[in-house]
């Protein structure tokens, strides 16, 4: 008789900043989860409300949570969730994927079920990134909206030129949280297109869920907030100029370049092919736009991207 296969342990990762308006939503949400094998890795990265100790609170009620409270201080985002992922990481244990949760969302009752669903879909032998649309909300939870698909298929190289990940939603499997928490992010990137990046750059697969399994809360003091649509995000861009894009990019391509252990040989050659580029002229620089899948998810993102790798 073949034994049954064990149900996967995901731990939820939860970094908290001065969230305590909308902190008790999400915590209950958790404990909806129809997927109820998970653990709680939660950091308080120095807030000035009740956010610690409401957290606090909450993880004395469950069977198994971990405090992560080292290093102190405020961190930032991405900090404070590679921090919570080493922690995560080097646990004793056996944790089969990891969830990143933001701390003013509503889970939806199978978002766990449906990212681990989605992860043991793909091969164990490689890393895997999941992510899912969101259902948009207002600070009181009024839906207002749904997240954007994908139009073009995420991969290495694009996920230099585009962020697809949203971080509310993403879980990566053994491989792929691993392989970040031994990585040093790049000082351009949060946690999410962190782990696009380097997931991506090592061959591993990107999945997208397209049913909504967030509620994903639009307020003022949203760190992110959801991207707006397409056209209006095409206008921020061109307002913003090309030079703090160019620099997110070199930052990018610069770490990456520093940990190529991490990488696929094909994706640490277009590294060093893209960074040698942008040391050269316009020639040098439309020879890298050749890339396959050097492109954003819309044409007219792509030519601005262009645009601005020429000159920028």
């Amino acid at each position: 008789m073949v034994s049954p296969c064990p149900t996967p342990l995901v731990a939820v990762l939860l970094s908290t900043y001065n969230g305590q308006a909308y902190l008790a939503e999400q915590l209950q949400s958790f404990k909806a989860q129809t997927h109820a094998n998970w653990v709680l890795f939660w950091r308080d990265d120095g807030s000035q409300d009740g956010s610690a100790a409401m957290v606090a609170n909450f993880a004395a009620g469950l069977a198994n949570a971990t405090h992560v409270a080292e290093p102190a201080g405020h961190l930032g985002p991405t900090g404070s969730f590679m921090a919570l992922l080493r922690a995560a990481s080097s646990s004793e244990l056996d944790i089969d994927a990891v969830a990143f949760a933001d701390q003013d969302d509503v889970w939806l009752p199978e978002k766990l079920a449906r990212g681990v669903a989605a992860l043991r879909a793909e091969s164990e032998a490689r890393p895997v990134i999941y992510c899912a649309r969101q259902i948009l909300v207002d600070a009181t939870l009024h839906p207002i909206g749904i997240s954007n698909s994908l139009t073009r298929k995420p991969g290495f190289p694009a996920s230099l030129t585009q962020n697809v990940a949203t971080g509310c939603t993403v879980m990566l499997n053994r491989d792929a949280f691993r392989r970040v928490a031994r990585s040093r992010p790049s000082p351009a990137s949060l946690h999410d297109w962190w782990c696009y990046l380097l997931v991506t750059a090592a061959g591993g697969a990107f999945v997208l869920d397209d049913t909504p399994v967030v509620l994903y809360r639009q307020h003022a003091t949203n760190f992110v907030g959801a991207p707006p649509s397409r056209w209006r995000r095409a206008v921020a861009a061109l307002r913003r100029g090309p030079a703090l894009f160019m620099s997110m990019l070199r930052q990018n391509l610069d770490a990456l370049a520093q940990q190529t252990d991490l990488m696929s040989p094909d994706a640490a050659e277009q590294v060093l092919r893209l960074r040698r580029a942008l040391q050269g002229g316009v020639m040098h620089r439309l020879g890298a736009l050749g890339l396959p899948g050097l492109q954003r998810q819309t044409w007219a993102e792509t030519m601005l991207f262009r645009l601005w790798f020429l000159i920028g």
